[in-house]
């Protein structure tokens, strides 16, 4: 069995960011030459997220609207955490959005289902945090 590992490094503009990581992560594939296994991603950080969706705009409205009022910015003193950053409403929505993703691979290609894209999800940014992409198989 082989084993492939490569980091994705992000730096959003903005505070709440999601992005299509999909060609990267087929990039990563390629250059595993892993034909039949499994791709693990992952966010390397507390307050990112990795997750499986559809690649449609008015979905990632949803997913800001919804997690928003699950989990509301501000005010920052609302939260415990909060006494030397400012980012507790991040760690809760990562918590909800999911830390990593599974997916088979198959004939060497992402298995994905019908819209399946995977995504990387920004709730503190505004500076640089990674992806682990961890690919095993033959």
């Amino acid at each position: 069995m082989k084993s492939y590992r490569k980091e994705l490094f992000f730096h959003t503009k903005t505070r709440r960011a999601y992005i299509n990581i999909t060609p990267q992560v087929e990039e990563a594939l390629v250059e595993s030459g892993i034909r039949e296994g499994l791709c693990l991603v992952n966010a390397m950080h507390i307050t990112a997220s990795v997750f499986i969706n559809d690649d449609e705009s008015g979905l990632h409205r949803d997913f800001e609207r919804w997690l928003e009022k699950l989990a509301p910015e501000k005010p920052y003193d609302q939260y415990d955490h909060n006494t030397f950053e400012d980012n507790a409403d991040a760690h809760l929505k990562r918590s909800v959005m999911g830390r990593e993703v599974v997916v088979a691979v198959t004939e060497g290609k992402l298995d994905f289902g019908t819209w399946e894209q995977i995504f990387y999800g920004e709730f503190d940014g505004k500076r640089e945090k990674r992806v682990l992409v961890k690919i095993i198989g033959e």
